[in-house]
């Protein structure tokens, strides 16, 4: 009894300042699932049920392709597409989306924000979550309960890229503890890690679980140890509940069938194994026999031990309903705490820092020795428009390369994080671009405070300012136009796509030149509207050579210059009737487009609307056509 009593103290003391919430359990009746396969549909879940309590420590068990992590799934409401049957919270029907605000999944991918250490982690995420409403030293008390519980003392000052697996896993446990969430579901949080590692994890769980929040866990094959830690287990096999009761109801159960389990044998490597058919088909009798998990006969075997005083002092403070799970700070708070996060992030990545000042200065010398003084030079005033196309597609290149190499990994970390409620997407993408501004208008300024004066362009103040708006212009929507190819594509199709994309753009930017004041039909200039490049290499000739400019120096050894006259040059080049500020309200306008698409794609990435799934169902439909032409 004593040691009930302080267990029962040990779990609420280890989290005492963080807010309460009520106990949740979940059951669920009939519930299936269908995917499409192809032509025809797939059964994964046939009409299971089951019970999930609160305080204790649930394992779903089963053979690959049983269908455990798509339950986990849709039980997370990760998942909703196809699915039927009935999920309730304490008796009540499910409200989805009230049910995502009180729960947390953790996803079997390790998926922690770099370059920050484990202490800056927990106390952004504190900061993320509970809000100014909580004391900033009550937020340092909650970050040093979690760590402790977490023992991750000695790591607190560690970055998250150089934890071991153990405890990468249990940040990640940690950081979805903050604000005390009530369910809380894992995807497999044992693979990947050794013996000890796991037998901490699930102890941690454990814990958890007996804080009064309802812990709930996919696992592959666990070591009989570890299956004895846990108080609830739940067996699926082919689609159905193959057992559902108590880890030491196991051995019972299939002794019931005539299945013994030898004594040396692994509990759970053994129903497993009966489930997969290995010793016959026995699935339908297991499932038969605890009524595709209807039946409570084993649920009860071994009485775990409960929480019954917190249970009662937590359900009496109100139903799942009345507590509120919006977010614990503003849209402006945590626009602050991702941009400092972000920031800091970028300055503590040096080697890429150092890598894009070496680009920047490589490029930029290697531009100002190609384009050497032909800034005044009448004879080469053509090679001099080239020095313009270079800085465009220099600025192009550059900036959306890293982009297309870093996002989508980026979109896993925030697909986590905002399925996890820690932030609004709003707060984040404005966070990112204003994050990613700084850096890129810098590493434009090296390069051009190389190539501007070398290539002997006019040293007037408001000529230096125009180019160097329009580059930065140009490096920007590059850096914006990489973040919406790569918000819906992964690395390999973004890098594909990106520089794919670019070609047209560039062809489309010199299109037309050298043809005078001769119209282009009206298709083609409509294409090349398109193209932000064409008004940064307009932007760039208005910052050089707009009026008043007077005439480019003939050398004495060329005996004609064609293109001495600005005015002239500027005519042949079709550019005559060019305005710097067009150009610069255009560019202004497609960089705010461009990051609004950025929005957008991201936003049906993270949550589709309807639209968007209309699409992709029509996709798919092609894809089966076209595959089943093909066959």
């Amino acid at each position: 009894m004593e040691s009930r009593s302080a267990s029962r103290a040990l779990g609420r003391a280890h989290l005492s300042h963080l807010p309460q919430r009520p106990l949740v359990n979940i059951t669920f009746q009939d519930l299936t699932y269908t995917v499409q396969a192809g032509r025809s549909s797939k059964i994964i879940l046939r009409s299971l049920n089951g019970d999930f309590r609160s305080g204790q420590l649930t394992a779903i068990l089963g053979p690959s392709g049983a269908g455990k992590s798509s339950l986990l799934n849709i039980l997370a409401g990760y998942r909703v597409n196809g699915s039927t049957g009935l999920i309730s919270t304490n008796g009540l029907p499910r409200d989805l989306r009230q049910f995502r605000k009180m729960s947390r999944y953790i996803m079997q991918e390790d998926l922690l924000q770099p370059f920050i250490t484990v202490l800056e982690a927990m106390s952004m995420a504190a900061d993320l979550k509970l809000g100014s409403g909580v004391a900033k030293e009550t937020k340092a008390v909650v970050v040093e309960e979690i760590i402790q519980l977490l023992r991750l003392g000695k790591a607190r000052n560690t970055a998250t890229e150089r934890l071991s697996g153990g405890e990468r896993k249990r940040l990640s446990i940690g950081l979805e503890l903050l604000n005390n969430p009530p369910v809380i579901f894992l995807d497999e949080p044992t693979t990947g890690l050794d013996d000890v590692a796991s037998s901490t994890c699930v102890s941690l769980l454990k814990r958890v679980a007996r804080g009064g929040r309802t812990v709930i866990c996919s696992l592959h094959t666990p070591s009989a140890r570890l299956f004895a830690e846990f108080d609830h287990v739940y067996v699926v096999a082919d689609g159905r509940c193959a057992y559902q009761g108590t880890s030491a109801g196991v051995v019972p159960f299939l002794n019931d069938l005539q299945l013994p389990c030898p004594k040396t044998y692994n509990p759970a490597d053994f129903i497993i194994e009966v489930s997969s058919g290995e010793y016959g088909s026995h699935t339908e009798r297991m499932v038969a026999a605890i009524e595709n998990g209807k039946s409570e006969k084993w649920r009860d075997y071994a009485v775990v031990e409960t929480l019954e005083e917190m249970e009662i002092e937590q359900l009496n403070t109100g139903g799942v309903e009345k507590h509120n799970y919006k977010h614990g700070s503003t849209a402006f708070q945590q626009f602050f705490v991702l941009l400092k996060r972000m920031l800091l992030q970028t300055l503590r990545n040096k080697n890429y820092l150092w890598l894009r000042v070496g680009l920047h200065l490589f490029l930029g010398i290697i531009v100002a020795m190609l384009f050497n003084k032909m800034g005044y030079d009448a004879s080469k005033t053509l090679f001099n428009f080239g020095f313009c196309y270079a800085c465009v597609i220099a600025m192009l290149y550059i900036p959306m390369m890293p982009v297309l190499l870093a996002f989508p990994t980026e979109v896993q970390l925030v697909k986590r994080e905002y399925f996890n409620r820690w932030y609004g997407l709003k707060p984040y993408y404005a966070a990112l671009v204003v994050s990613r501004t700084p850096a890129t208008i810098f590493f434009s300024l090296i390069y051009l405070v190389i190539a501007y004066p070398v290539t002997s362009q006019p040293l007037e103040v408001a000529r230096i300012l125009m180019f160097t708006a329009i580059c930065i212009l140009v490096a920007l929507i590059s850096e914006s136009m990489g973040t919406v190819i790569s918000s819906m594509l992964s690395v390999v199709n973004s890098v594909f796509l990106g520089p794919a994309i670019s070609v047209p753009l560039m062809l489309l930017a010199v299109y037309g030149i050298g043809s005078g004041d001769d119209p282009l039909p009206i298709v083609w200039r409509l294409a090349r509207a398109c193209s932000f490049l064409r008004y940064g290499i307009e932007g760039l000739v208005a910052a050089i050579y707009g009026p008043p400019r007077d005439d480019l120096i003939c050398p004495s050894h060329v005996d004609i210059c064609e293109y001495k006259n600005v005015r002239y040059f500027v005519k042949i080049m079709g550019m005559s009737g060019v305005s710097f500020w067009v150009d610069f309200g255009i560019l202004t306008g497609m960089l705010l487009g461009m990051n609004l698409a950025g929005y957008y794609l991201l936003r049906q990435r993270l949550s589709p609307n309807y639209a968007f799934r209309a699409i992709k169902v029509i996709g798919n439909f092609v894809k089966t056509k076209m595959s089943a032409a093909s066959g």
